[in-house]
């Protein structure tokens, strides 16, 4: 990653309002394979907040990034713009953009992890039997895929092509234009 220009600020904290002490950073930064991006994070010693984002200053064309995942490519670098749709069709998963969407940089086992994270998080909130044996069944399959057990798709959508797999595996493909027109990007629109 090349590093460019750090502009760092101390502003009031959007947790605890605090006024002085919440430090901003934001610098821009070439990552190989994607581009130029806008790395933010706002940290707070006084309360803990703490927010980061990593926001694509570069737009590409629409692109579908398909890989399988199984025990040889859990280690294999995803970058996930903050407009782009992450699924696993086979167990169910399926993580839209929404206005608060982060961009983040992990690895395979790393989004696996995040959907076991939210799945965890669905399971306290729907209490009902039948979401929580589907809960279970999907943590039970997230679990063996981690382990290395077993095969299953991992899909990035992304309408800008500021995503990417880090892999000679990753098949990337346009995304058909009907397909396009459903995808949710995040960004709010307002139609006069």
């Amino acid at each position: 990653m090349n590093e460019s220009e750090i502009n760092e600020m101390v502003i009031k904290c959007p947790a605890c309002s605090v006024e002085g002490l919440a430090k901003s950073i934001m610098k821009e930064i070439e990552i190989p394979h994607f581009g130029k991006v806008l790395e933010t994070t706002i940290q707070c010693p006084k309360c803990g907040f703490k927010h980061s984002d990593i926001i694509a200053l570069e737009q590409n064309d629409p692109a579908k990034y398909v890989i399988e995942i199984n025990k040889n490519n859990l280690s294999v670098r995803v970058v996930r713009s903050q407009s782009a749709t992450v699924s696993i069709p086979e167990i169910g998963v399926k993580v839209e953009p929404g206005p608060k969407s982060e961009g983040y940089v992990t690895n395979v086992e790393g989004i696996l992890t995040r959907f076991e994270d939210a799945v965890k998080k669905a399971l306290k909130l729907f209490d009902d039997e039948q979401s929580q044996k589907n809960a279970k069944n999907t943590l039970k399959q997230i679990e063996e895929l981690k382990k290395g057990n077993g095969t299953a798709t991992l899909i990035i959508m992304d309408p800008f092509g500021q995503s990417n797999i880090v892999s000679e595996n990753v098949e990337i493909s346009e995304i058909p234009e009907e397909e396009l027109r459903e995808l949710k990007t995040g960004f709010s629109h307002i139609e006069e």
